[in-house]
C-alpha cells in the first residue's frame, strides 16, 4: 500500500483502484457548505488541496474527533466542477460521480477517492487534530481542518479519468 501525504504528495501517478495510506490534512465539507462556496467564494484556499465529505459527528470528552463517517459524494456533484477549477486535487467520500465530475476530474488532473461507509468510528481513530475553519454556524457540517494519520482509502477514480465504478 503506497503512502499519500496531503497536501504535498503528487497525485498524477495514482491508478484507479490502487489502494493508499493517508497521512496529512484534509478538509471536511458537505452540502450545505459546499452551497455557501460555491455563493460566496471559497473561504481558504483550495489550490492542492483535499476535501472529505464528511461532518463529524462531537467527541466524547477523552477523543479528538466523534465518529466521522464518508457522506454519498455524489450529492455534491453540483459544486464539484467549481471547486476542481478553484484547485481542489482531492475528494474523498463514497459511491460513484456523475459525468461531469469525472470529466472535470480529467480537465483539473485531480482524484476521488473513496473510504468504508459505515467506518465511522474507525476513521476518527485516524483523526490526529481537528478545527473549524469556516461557518461554524453550520455545526457538524462546518468546514473542519482534520490532520489525519494513515486512513486507508481506495483511490476510486484517477486524473485520466478510469474508474473502479466502469464495467
Amino acid at each position: 500500500m503506497k503512502d499519500l501525504l496531503l497536501p504535498t504528495s503528487d497525485v498524477t501517478d495514482l491508478e484507479a483502484g490502487e489502494w493508499l495510506n493517508l497521512s496529512g490534512i484534509i478538509y471536511t465539507a458537505r452540502d450545505q457548505a459546499h452551497q455557501r462556496m460555491l455563493q460566496d467564494g471559497v473561504p481558504f484556499s483550495l489550490k492542492g488541496q483535499a476535501i472529505y465529505y464528511a461532518g463529524p459527528c462531537p467527541a466524547k470528552p477523552t477523543k479528538i474527533s466523534g465518529p466521522i463517517g464518508p457522506t454519498t459524494s455524489s450529492r455534491m456533484d453540483p459544486f464539484t466542477p467549481f471547486l476542481l477549477k478553484e484547485g481542489l486535487k482531492v475528494m474523498l467520500g463514497k459511491g460513484q460521480r456523475n459525468q461531469a465530475v469525472k470529466e472535470a476530474i480529467k480537465v483539473y488532473k485531480a482524484v476521488y477517492l473513496v473510504t468504508a461507509g459505515g467506518a465511522g468510528t474507525y476513521i476518527a481513530s485516524k483523526v490526529k487534530e481537528i478545527q473549524v475553519v469556516a461557518y461554524p454556524d453550520l455545526g457538524s457540517e462546518a468546514v473542519h481542518k482534520l490532520i489525519i494519520k494513515d486512513l486507508p482509502v481506495l483511490v476510486a477514480i484517477d486524473i485520466k479519468g478510469n474508474s473502479i465504478f466502469q464495467n
